[in-house]
């Protein structure tokens, strides 16, 4: 098979008159960080507070937390998208339902919540995993010392259970970014979707889809820097060792 490369297509003015075709892939890489930073911080909090619930002696808190988990874990991130998207305004009365239709920009949002909420069940269980792998000398301490259960979490067990689990984190992170691309169904513009269109414009498969293929690896390789840079950083002595 012959393929005759043309790469000045991305300095070519894009059909919309918003820009050249480079232009247009990188206000899509912008949509998807965009799009992946407010679903981690959704994540984080979300399967902070769910993680710290499976870890807590309350039988009805971890009940709470195993039933989030393996209802958000198990299902799908497309089906996912497809119910907050398509099917929860029609449960919700008239005119809440039709205020969700209407919400500018309801597909980033839509996306960033659902991706968050999918990512946080898996979160929940790095950070279960993460305290429990602390030894209980660290929770008597905290009794010891007249904590109570909140602040023994938020000042002794959480700080050394992240800082243990930050190498999978990264890669929860990763998968959060490369998640966005399922946006598209959604009909979020972001880099996959750009990468579509131009595309469907200029009929440069390979070269649109080669190109969002770098500036995702170009993505990914700048967070696996930072994060290793801040894995040595906050490194534990005897916890983490920073490579």
């Amino acid at each position: 098979m012959n393929y005759n490369w043309n790469l000045m297509i991305f300095f070519q003015p894009n059909p919309l008159g918003t820009g050249t075709y480079l232009d247009t892939l990188l206000s899509g890489l912008v949509v998807t960080l965009e799009t992946a930073l407010l679903a981690w911080f959704i994540a984080l909090v979300t399967g902070a507070v769910v993680g710290v619930m499976r870890t807590l002696p309350s039988q009805r808190a971890n009940w709470v937390g195993f039933a989030y988990v393996e209802f958000f874990r198990n299902i799908p991130i497309l089906v996912q998208l497809f119910l907050w998207f398509f099917v929860l305004p029609e449960f919700l009365p008239k005119s809440a339902g039709l205020w969700l239709k209407h919400l500018p920009n309801a597909p980033f949002w839509t996306a960033a919540i659902g991706i968050g909420f999918f990512m946080s069940a898996r979160i929940a269980v790095q950070l279960q995993a993460g305290i429990s792998s602390l030894p209980r000398g660290q929770r008597q301490a905290a009794t010891a010392l007249g904590l109570t259960t909140v602040q023994g979490y938020r000042y002794v067990l959480l700080p050394i259970a992240f800082r243990i689990i930050l190498p999978p984190l990264t890669s929860e992170f990763l998968s959060t970014i490369k998640n966005t691309s399922v946006a598209i169904t959604i009909g979020l513009l972001e880099l996959t979707g750009e990468a579509r269109s131009m595309q469907e414009f200029s009929f440069q498969v390979f070269e649109a889809f080669t190109a969002a293929t770098i500036l995702y690896l170009l993505v990914n390789v700048v967070v696996v820097i930072g994060m290793r840079v801040l894995e040595r950083y906050v490194a534990i002595p005897g916890y983490v060792t920073g490579k």
